[in-house]
């Protein structure tokens, strides 16, 4: 996976290393892929972003070329490599760009240092104060029945591993911007055991305790300062505007929950206007 004036690094952090893709100049912008993808999800988003902006694409723990270690999956763990990345790369204040489950993580670590995120970009998830209307339950229910999968030590590794759960989920929630050779780009990855491990417990300490956490309206009285922006695809079968309340969101045309395959432009767009 190479893209034309794309650096790449591996930055050490406690407990794990992690890959990093670079490209541009300027004020950094820090792009968080989602479930079961990697930084190769951004790669028709990079090249005009860093025309403006240094932009900063990891690998999240478990994922990509980054390490797949056996623990460090809980929020504690997640946000601490946030942190590190950060220091390590010596940034102060970044833009945050997040897709799917690293929209929470992001929005948890504007919640804890709001001094270090100067906005903050959603794609295809929820805020964590938004109230579900029970048609999203509903539709969760019907299309999202992998979260109950996914979680299970042995079963949710051997999914991943066996069944070709990450193509199925990948095939079933994207449109035509996710070409065969993309779905197999991105579920190849857990074929390595480690990273099917690392999938199942994503879900299982992270993704799942949050996600019910946000059901139970945890989050309602919990204000964050970081300005944020939510963008929904249309045709998204789980998450759309229509089944969100109180929550100030954009609904992108033709695009399903992989958002940044599906329209590029349109989030390029959004990005430029909002971090500009």
């Amino acid at each position: 996976m190479e893209l034309q004036g794309v650096s790449h690094r591996f930055v050490d952090l406690p407990g794990v290393r992690l890959h990093v893709t670079e490209a541009g100049n300027g004020d950094a912008v820090v792009l968080l892929h989602g479930f079961p993808q990697h930084w190769w999800e951004w790669r028709d988003v990079i090249p005009t972003l860093a025309q403006h902006y240094r932009v900063i694409c990891p690998d999240l723990r478990g994922f990509g070329q980054s390490e797949a270690p056996a623990s460090g999956y809980d929020s504690e763990s997640l946000l601490a490599d946030l942190e590190g990345l950060l220091d390590a790369l010596q940034l102060d204040r970044v833009h945050l760009l997040t897709h799917d489950w690293s929209g929470i993580l992001g929005t948890l670590f504007c919640l804890r240092h709001p001094e270090r995120v100067r906005d903050h970009l959603m794609l295809s998830i929820p805020p964590l104060g938004a109230k579900a209307k029970p048609r999203m339950y509903a539709r969760m229910l019907r299309y999202g029945w992998f979260n109950m999968v996914l979680p299970w030590p042995g079963l949710g590794p051997w999914a991943l591993r066996r069944t070709g759960l990450a193509r199925v989920m990948l095939r079933g929630h994207s449109g035509d911007g996710m070409s065969d050779e993309l779905v197999e780009l991105f579920a190849s990855q857990f074929k390595d055991p480690e990273r099917a491990a690392a999938g199942s417990a994503l879900y299982r300490r992270f993704i799942q305790p949050e996600g019910m956490r946000m059901v139970r309206g945890q989050y309602r009285d919990q204000k964050v300062s970081t300005r944020t922006r939510v963008l929904l695809g249309a045709e998204d079968r789980i998450v759309r505007a229509d089944s969100l309340q109180g929550a100030d969101v954009h609904e992108i045309a033709g695009a399903t929950h992989f958002l940044v395959d599906d329209r590029p432009d349109a989030v390029v767009k959004h990005a430029l206007e909002f971090f500009g």
